[in-house]
């Protein structure tokens, strides 16, 4: 009768730490793409931030510049090759405010970048002044993957 008890605890043990728990929290893919912020003088975002600040001049449109880069990672192994960093041309990429409200679709060019030009009081200020900011995101669809960047926009002198 012991060995039966040993057994079947043995049995349910394996069973238990053999089933699958999806995480219920975060029901996550890889974006297929990097998704890389430009300010108007060409500083670019590190990328691995979770939502990126950009700035943009408050006495103009605001301008917001996003690249989508695939990448070939075929020479990983190869320290001469590495990761090739391949353009997404073509790709429509949704702006839009952190309440959902649309502002505009552009499309990527051929070096992977989508600028929009659009006026602060589209995104929300009137009348905006140095440290003025907005939450933004960016949505697009990639080799049948959709995904979203969040960011923030903040105003400048």
């Amino acid at each position: 009768m012991k060995k039966i008890l040993f057994f079947s605890t043995i049995f349910i043990g394996f069973v238990a730490a053999s089933c699958k728990v999806d995480d219920p929290f975060v029901d996550r893919i890889a974006a297929p793409v990097l998704v890389i912020f430009e300010d108007p003088s060409g500083t670019k975002t590190s990328g691995l931030t979770t939502e990126p600040s950009i700035t943009s001049s408050a006495s103009t449109d605001a301008t917001i510049t996003v690249r989508l880069l695939e990448l070939n990672k075929d020479g990983l192994l190869d320290y001469k090759v590495g990761i090739d960093s391949i353009p997404a041309t073509a790709v429509p990429v949704t702006f839009k405010l952190r309440t959902g409200t649309k502002i505009s679709d552009v499309t990527t060019d051929a070096t992977g970048r989508s600028i929009l030009k659009v006026s602060w009081k589209t995104l929300g200020i009137a009348a905006p002044v140095a440290g003025s900011s907005v939450s933004l995101s960016c949505s697009a669809t990639y080799k049948d993957v959709s995904f979203t960047k969040y960011f923030r926009l903040t105003a400048t002198k």
